[in-house]
């Protein structure tokens, strides 16, 4: 009857197919895995209940026997009943080791995606160049035209040009040809009329530079902590699928579709536990749950990473709205910028929603290790 109910109910092939009926939620894994383990808890119990009524019995009557009853045949029920206690214990640890396991896997490979997909949202994010140019006047069609119109006017006799060092320098380019404007024989209308053309643009340019440049360090930082992560998750995949000899990395996993070969080294090396009793039974079953302990650690990592991602954006969001003339020069604003500001709300969604933390308390993680669940 177990092998029947129990192994299609909780760790037969429907427990194999490494959720693909559950989406991308590493939570919904994680339920899952707690009602399998309360169900299995609830399977072995039921029948050691029924056990230990038994031996319970036994015991009054080996108690309140004599030499003229069947003594050795109550000692004997009492002690197989004992053994078979012991047995199912046995088997229920297995069950709840197997179901861990394999759930675990069902998580590494949920998260590896949601790596790659972090990985291919840093590699498309905004590079230092295009940021750069957006906090550089001299990037704009409006401040090269200002600056022929000065240099066309401007008093040569009284002017030097910058060497080529100085008049990258978004600063000095600007002071120079703000000042050149102020020397030249332009009309004083004329004069005001130039400089209210680019106004806006140099006010954003000039208050915005440092702010933009922190944008992309702190992403840039972002984009080397996710390597990190990725990195990590690759080697957790090889210690974990080492106890059950599959060798491929998770990027070859990946992209062979290489699940169904885990799922049928992961069958046997759980037939392999179950055959075996003792020391080496015992030492087969850690060799399984070390590895989901040190994907509990992982998580811990990954949900750090996320909440540092999404207050860097929430950061991100603070500094783009911190421009104090946005409104004034809203229809002079470079496109860029309302761009930006779109990107970094769509990426706080993205951190709120699609890598969103994996949902691990103290009370989850006692059922996960332990299979205990502090409600029942």
């Amino acid at each position: 009857m177990k092998i029947v109910v129990f192994i299609c109910f909780i760790g037969g092939p429907c427990c194999l197919s490494f959720g693909r009926s559950i989406g991308d939620n590493p939570n919904a894994v994680i339920w899952a895995m707690t009602q399998e383990i309360k169900a299995v808890r609830l399977f072995y119990d039921q029948r050691i209940e029924i056990l230990e009524t038994q031996m319970q019995q036994q015991l009054v009557c080996i108690q309140q026997a004599n030499q003229q009853f069947n003594l050795p045949n109550e000692i004997a029920t009492y002690l197989i009943s004992k053994e078979q206690i012991q047995a199912l214990q046995v088997e229920q640890n297995n069950e709840i080791t197997k179901i861990k396991y394999l759930k675990g896997l069902q998580i590494i490979k949920l998260l590896y995606e949601k790596v790659l997909s972090l990985d291919h949202h840093f590699a498309s994010s905004r590079s230092f160049q295009e940021l750069n140019n957006m906090a550089n006047p001299n990037q704009y069609k409006e401040f090269i035209k200002f600056k022929e119109v000065v240099q066309a006017k401007r008093e040569k006799k009284s002017l030097v040009d910058l060497p080529a060092l100085l008049s990258g320098n978004t600063i000095i380019s600007v002071v120079q040809s703000v000042s050149n404007l102020v020397n030249s024989s332009i009309s004083k209308e004329e004069k005001e009329k130039e400089l209210a053309a680019v106004a806006c643009l140099l006010d954003f340019s000039l208050r915005m530079q440092t702010d933009l440049n922190t944008i992309y360090f702190e992403t840039a930082y972002l984009q080397s902590s996710n390597l990190k992560i990725k990195q990590d998750i690759e080697l957790l995949f090889k210690e974990y699928t080492k106890p059950i000899g599959y060798n491929n990395s998770l990027e070859g996993c990946r992209t062979s579709d290489d699940w169904e070969v885990i799922s049928q080294k992961t069958e046997e090396y759980l037939q392999k536990m179950k055959s075996n009793s003792g020391s080496k039974q015992y030492k087969l079953q850690i060799n399984m749950e070390f590895p989901v302990d040190r994907l509990l650690q992982f998580i811990a990592q990954y949900n750090n990473f996320i909440d540092q991602g999404a207050k860097h954006y929430e950061k991100f969001k603070i500094i783009v709205n911190s421009y104090e003339n946005e409104k004034q020069c809203e229809v002079q604003l470079p496109a860029e910028y309302k761009k930006l500001k779109s990107d970094i709300d769509f990426a706080i969604e993205k951190f709120n929603v699609a890598y969103k933390p994996v949902e691990i308390n103290g009370t989850k993680m006692k059922e996960i290790l332990y299979g205990l669940n502090e409600f029942d």
